[in-house]
């Protein structure tokens, strides 16, 4: 199902029959990029009755003095405090203070696409949907935030999600971000504040276990902006490895081969520069045996860096493959190490 943007006039009409809506966004060290994200939430036109509410974390930047701002400027915007600073805890607490029954979840440097909360609400109805989103679209200034947003675009750097690469709407089994039914938030409990990360994916599970339909439209963006150093990535997808350990040790059967083939890449390559390594030694027969896996895939990563970054800067093609690798690299590493005492206690021995 393909659903359009609304019309203005379309929008008029029904002013007084949109269902009344609640954004809730988690802030944390957004002094760059909160001002933008509140405004664009804002000006989306919604026709309904909206409140946003922003759940600031213990931020080292002057995020808290624009989220004041940002509230004394419009009645529509108020805040509350976030005093562990992680995401699942902002998220509920705002979901605490939310007074109506549609909830909107935004990110404090995101940007939403005109008229997403609209149509939103009309999947929501069209569907019978307990969650409806779409994608993430990943958008740089700098060099190195191209080719991080063109990896985080791309197949070969995050397989075949739909909500980050696109494709057809229907049913999914996660969207970015999303936009609920109050009710049944509340009747699971809001976010699991145990899941540091891929806290969305596992509600999402919890969602379609209890019988709700997820609902994904390829309309439904939200730019993304992506980490801004080597430094920063690595640690961003070291942790996205580790923590979806942590889901799919606590729920049984989500394992995904889309999310084994990183740790599988990284074992293979690590094996061949071993293999190859010793063979220099050995015999040259057994170097080569063991360096044509690492060689094979880095090659592999450069040509389809190259093909995916066609009438990108020459400065954004070069740093390609290495954020793929960095990518891969750190989800495998993250994934491979998590520690099995992060499962959530469920009454059943996690999965090794």
């Amino acid at each position: 199902m393909n659903v359009s943007e609304p019309s203005a006039a379309s929008l008029e009409e029904h002013k007084t029959t949109w269902p009344p809506v609640s954004v809730i966004m988690p802030v944390l060290n957004e002094e760059r990029h909160l001002a933008f994200a509140v405004n664009g939430v804002l000006a989306q036109g919604y026709p309904g009755e909206l409140e946003l509410i922003l759940a600031i974390g213990p931020s080292t930047d002057r995020t808290q003095a624009i989220a004041d701002e940002l509230s004394a400027a419009d009645p529509r915007v108020r805040s509350v405090p976030n005093p562990t600073g992680r995401t699942p805890a902002a998220l509920n607490a705002a979901l605490g203070e939310v007074k109506h029954g549609i909830v909107v979840r935004v990110d404090g440097h995101g940007e939403l696409v005109p008229g997403y909360i609209a149509t939103a609400v009309r999947l929501l109805e069209q569907t019978g949907a307990a969650n409806v989103g779409g994608v993430m679209r990943a958008e740089g200034v700098t060099g190195f935030e191209q080719a991080v947003a063109r990896a985080m675009t791309s197949k070969l750097g995050v397989g075949n999600a739909p909500n980050h690469t696109g494709g057809e709407g229907g049913p999914a089994d996660t969207v970015y971000l999303g936009v609920f039914r109050r009710d049944v938030l509340d009747e699971l409990g809001g976010y699991d504040e145990h899941f540091t990360r891929a806290q969305d994916w596992e509600l999402n599970y919890r969602i379609r276990e209890s019988g709700g339909l997820i609902w994904f439209d390829p309309g439904l963006s939200v730019t993304y902006r992506p980490r801004p150093t080597f430094r920063a990535l690595a640690k961003q997808y070291k942790e996205y490895g580790r923590w979806r350990r942590v889901v799919m040790r606590t729920h049984a059967g989500t394992a995904n081969p889309r999310y084994l083939a990183p740790p599988g890449a990284l074992l293979a390559v690590a094996t061949g520069t071993v293999v190859g390594l010793a063979g220099l030694t050995g015999g040259p027969g057994i170097a080569v045996l063991g360096f044509i896996i690492p060689v094979g895939y880095f090659g592999a990563l450069t040509a389809g860096a190259l093909y995916e970054s066609r009438g990108l800067p020459s400065g954004v093609r070069a740093r390609l493959p290495l954020v793929l690798a960095t990518m891969h690299g750190s989800w495998a590493y993250g994934f491979l190490t998590s520690p099995a005492r992060l499962a959530k206690a469920t009454g059943k021995t996690p999965k090794k």
